[in-house]
């Protein structure tokens, strides 16, 4: 099985996100970085499920993850947007 390489380079940046983001709370209580963690911790589970061959990338399941990351992260910003 060949590592679409594009797909490796998406989960770890995604996972960078994911624990910077953790992080960045955890110091600083900001919550705008605990929802992008979690917004790309959901694309990181969708790149993985693709990375281990569980998947193609046009699976339900997939599309359904991306679309719950997009809407944790519109939120985010959103909110980020109402509250300043």
């Amino acid at each position: 099985m060949a590592v679409d390489p594009t797909t490796l380079m998406n989960f770890i940046f995604g996972i960078i996100i994911v624990i910077l983001g953790f992080w960045v709370f955890r110091l600083k209580k900001y919550t705008l970085a605990l929802y992008v963690a979690l917004g790309f911790g959901l694309f990181a589970i969708s790149w993985l499920e693709i990375l281990l061959g569980a998947t193609s990338s046009n699976n339900i399941s997939i599309i359904l993850i991306r679309a719950l990351g997009y809407l944790v992260v519109i939120f985010a910003l959103f909110r980020e947007a109402i509250l300043k």
